[in-house]
């Protein structure tokens, strides 16, 4: 995603679901990007953890600062010494994570929650709200599921006209989903979520129906494996937009 300042900061929410903490690690990644041919990288991210209720805020600039041992032990510490990453054991709530440039910098950047105890709950929603633009700027969400042996009931959202409510201006206006597979291949696709009957009654039922008719939505049944949703605008449209991606588990 595209970080930029203000309400254009990167934003990843997640839900953890069940009765007992999770550990996960979070991870805010900019300038190891340019080793994939990805221009612009953000140069320093800044990660925040926010919370329900009384939880503390907490706050990484550069990975080493901190909690360095931990971090090395997930085995999957940032390649670059500026990148941020947290590592924390979370109660069943909602969470966001906040990926903001050091000193009001912009740039590309990836923001990832890895689930580091996958026997308690599950990571049951995550999203990513940010500034979308347009080529290699869009708003990629990239999601993995296995562990259940089977195909899993996913649901994706592509939202937009529907953020001015929360306050924001310049939304995206009509957004564009796609989900692909760990090899490029387009599984689905949506404009305006009511285009399929039969999805639109699949998403309705399970209370995911987007509030405004141009917004976006995909119900789909997935094998294990990685995933990358791309939000985008159509006709080339710019914006904040949000794209969610719901596990709604395994398929009967």
């Amino acid at each position: 995603m595209r970080v930029q300042t203000g309400a254009s900061v990167g934003i990843g929410g997640f839900i953890i679901t069940g009765s007992a903490p999770k550990h996960v690690l979070l991870r805010a990644i900019g300038p190891s990007l340019t080793a994939s041919g990805i221009p612009d990288a953000l140069a320093d991210p800044v990660l925040e953890l926010h919370g329900p209720g009384a939880f503390a805020t907490i706050t990484n600039d550069n990975w080493r600062d901190t909690q360095e041992a931990e971090i090395q032990a997930t085995g999957i510490p940032p390649t670059n010494n500026l990148e941020s990453a947290i590592s924390a054991t979370l109660a069943p709530g909602n969470y966001t994570a906040i990926v903001k440039g050091n000193n009001n910098t912009s740039g590309v950047a990836l923001v990832e929650v890895y689930d580091l105890q996958q026997s308690v709950g599950k990571l049951a929603n995550i999203s990513t709200r940010a500034f979308v633009s347009t080529g290699s700027n869009v708003v990629i969400a990239g999601f993995i599921l296995g562990n259940n042996g089977g195909n899993d009931r996913i649901a994706v959202r592509g939202l937009g006209p529907s953020l001015a409510a929360a306050g924001l201006s310049n939304v995206l206006a009509d957004p564009v989903l796609e989900i692909r597979d760990g090899n490029g291949v387009l599984r689905a696709s949506n404009n305006d979520w009511q285009d399929n009957p039969v999805q639109a009654a699949e998403l309705t039922a399970a209370g995911l129906a987007p509030t405004n008719t141009l917004e976006s939505g995909i119900a789909a049944t997935l094998p294990p494996g990685a995933y990358t949703a791309l939000l985008a605008g159509l006709n080339d449209g710019t914006g904040i937009g949000l794209v969610e991606v719901y596990d709604r588990g395994a398929a009967p």
